[in-house]
């Protein structure tokens, strides 16, 4: 009797809504061609000693696409660090590889299903060049991975940011205040700019348009002294001012990636020192990776997960799903990763945010009289 087929399935990386809505659609989807899944725990570390795994079924998956997080668990630590510095990518010890290989032979894993971000991602196609067959899905809140229109856990992060905001509005009009509101995105500025959009911020600052403090200055003054009882700031972690460098509060541990973070409370005492206004920063943080799914996540991670496997079926290994235009579809991981996307400066929904007087703090505060003629 031939052996039922194994395929493995991690996550790896940041957590984010939408990975336990992957995982499901791949252990259904492979259900249905009567293959078995193995989930390996906290990332590719369940892959070394000591090998940790569940033998995941339909049962094991009912009901749990709607839940944030992962059931896998997930780690950015560990003996597989593909990340230093700002982005900057390093090799996985081969030995670490090897040693990974090894074990999923002798579980007879037919192939991977990595699910992560771009670190993860690079990881997933070193093992792809060790001889190991591989898979990638791309997850990320940031929205930076250049192979993929959008992932999911992105319209969940930017959910939770118009959330905030909407609760930061009221209690601002109440005290005549200036909230400065930080994001996630790294050295991408989607999560800022979708989220501040859709929750009405005054002022959005992102990594591709640096900003001047004396026009973000001039723009609170402007707002709050023609009647505004509050003005909303929306600041991502990797926005920096012209010249200025990124503020850094710490790593992912030893050899890890840079964690960006404090630029909202910088902007905030900028903006404090120079106007009468009590000014507040707000950091959401982790808040953003956290709790259910969107509808568009939980869809967008299924997709992922079938696509996945279909990509196994079809032996296009060293392949990450990809969403354009509407349809998924595929791409090799060594053209989807070390590519981060950014936010056009010169793109459509900037130019439709500045039509509509949000600032970006890149030019000075037009005042009524002295435009030139």
């Amino acid at each position: 009797m031939t052996p039922r087929k194994r395929i493995g399935i991690l996550t790896s990386g940041g957590d984010c809504p939408g990975l336990n809505a992957v995982i499901r659609a791949v252990v259904r989807s492979a259900s249905e061609l009567g293959w078995d899944v193995y989930g390996f725990h906290d990332g590719y570390e369940g892959t070394l000693e000591p090998v940790s795994f569940t033998i995941l079924d339909r049962r094991r998956t009912s009901g749990i696409m709607q839940l944030g997080g992962t059931i896998l668990g997930t780690t950015n630590r560990g003996r597989f660090v593909a990340k230093s510095g700002h982005g900057d990518k390093s090799l996985v010890d081969p030995e670490i590889i090897r040693q990974a290989k090894e074990n999923l032979e002798q579980l007879r894993i037919s192939a991977l299903v990595c699910i992560g971000g771009d670190g993860s991602l690079s990881t997933a196609q070193q093992m792809f060049e060790a001889g190991i067959p591989t898979v990638g899905v791309p997850k990320t809140i940031d929205n930076d991975i250049s192979a993929t229109a959008t992932s999911f856990g992105f319209d969940s992060a930017c959910a939770c940011v118009a959330d905030a905001l909407d609760r930061l509005h009221t209690t601002a009009r109440s005290h005549r205040r200036v909230m400065v509101v930080e994001t996630m995105g790294r050295y991408a500025g989607w999560i800022a700019l979708h989220g501040g959009i859709s929750g009405g911020a005054d002022i959005i600052l992102v990594p591709e348009i640096p900003f001047n403090y004396e026009y973000v200055i001039q723009a609170v003054n402007k707002r709050m002294s023609s009647g505004y009882r509050s003005t909303m700031v929306v600041v991502a972690e990797g926005a920096r001012a012209q010249d200025g460098e990124f503020v850094i509060k710490g790593e992912h541990g030893a050899g890890g990636e840079k964690r960006l973070g404090g630029i909202a409370n910088q902007v905030a005492d900028a903006i404090g020192s120079k106007l009468p206004w009590e000014t507040r920063t707000v950091v959401l943080a982790h808040l953003q990776r956290g709790g259910n799914p969107t509808s568009q996540d939980r869809i967008l991670g299924t997709r992922f997960g079938a696509a996945a496997v279909d990509l196994i079926k079809q032996g296009k290994f060293g392949h990450m799903v990809s969403y354009q235009g509407y349809q998924v579809g595929s791409v090799s991981i060594e053209e989807a990763v070390g590519q981060i996307k950014r936010v056009p400066p010169d793109g459509q929904i900037i130019t439709a945010a500045k039509n509509m007087g949000i600032y970006f703090g890149d030019a000075p505060v037009k005042v009524p009289g002295q435009e030139s003629a």
